[in-house]
């Protein structure tokens, strides 16, 4: 696997941010027996990071690496900020960045695939918002989103933490608005007729967001979304992800 920092600045946007990149080494022949190159284009994981977070965790706090080299799947993993992946009233645009520009912006630096099909998302606690935020709001872009103890209920935001949600989106009502409210969303996608990506979602039983993915796994299945649903023993933490990331990869519709 080859490991890359990238440091830019969307001008667009007036954001600067930051991502590490987590790319298949092409196969090498071997004495003996056959050897065929990877794809030209490589299917890409999307993998966001929680609130108190950054681009870099998922590396220091993970082997996230070693978990995917055998798999021929590059990790994009972004920097957002506290910004709940959403264009925030009292800072700037992450979801035009995250659901738009950097996309694009990833494809032009490395031989990434922009086919639906080759294209997922996950993430933890505010992550795992974003993943659902992002596959629900558009389902074009992904095949499937997994969501770790993610923080899938924003109408309970403004009490679990008052000073970002107002800086994040000013009033409950504009939080409770496209795209931002993953139970319209999910709804209006169901309506839509719109093929919809597969979704996993985990949570431990002693986490403080149990009750909430517990809530978003019966809205869903009232819904008949794609759904498959975990949980068991744990908490908000990173023993807790860095064992269920791996079933999420293994979950991921790769074609292996």
């Amino acid at each position: 696997m080859a490991f890359i920092q990238c440091d830019f600045y969307s001008d667009a946007l007036g954001i600067s941010s930051s991502m590490y990149v987590i790319l298949p080494q092409n196969a090498q022949s071997q004495i003996g027996m056959s050897s065929k190159a990877e794809q030209t284009k490589h299917k890409t994981l999307f993998l966001l990071h929680g609130l108190s977070d950054d681009h870099t965790i998922w590396l220091r706090r993970t082997s996230i690496e070693r978990y995917a080299a055998p798999l021929g799947l590059a990790v994009v993993m972004p920097a957002a900020n506290r910004s709940f992946y959403s264009n925030m009233v009292g800072g700037a645009d992450y979801w035009t960045f995250i659901s738009e520009e950097l996309p694009a912006l990833a494809r032009s630096f490395f031989p990434l695939s922009d086919r639906p099909e080759d294209n997922f998302v996950a993430g933890l606690s505010m992550g795992g918002y974003g993943a659902f935020k992002l596959a629900l709001n558009k389902p074009d872009q992904f095949a499937a989103a997994a969501s770790l103890s993610g923080a899938l209920d924003v109408s309970t935001l403004d009490w679990r933490m008052p000073e970002d949600f107002k800086r994040i989106y000013g009033t409950k009502e504009l939080a409770m608005q496209l795209p931002n409210n993953l139970f319209l969303a999910a709804q209006e996608l169901k309506d839509s007729g719109k093929p919809m990506p597969s979704l996993f979602q985990v949570c431990g039983t002693e986490d403080f967001l149990y009750e909430d993915n517990v809530n978003f796994r019966k809205h869903a299945e009232e819904l008949g979304l794609p759904l498959t649903y975990m949980e068991g023993p744990g908490d908000h933490s990173w023993e807790y992800w860095d064992e269920h990331i791996q079933q999420v990869l293994k979950w991921l519709p790769l074609g292996r």
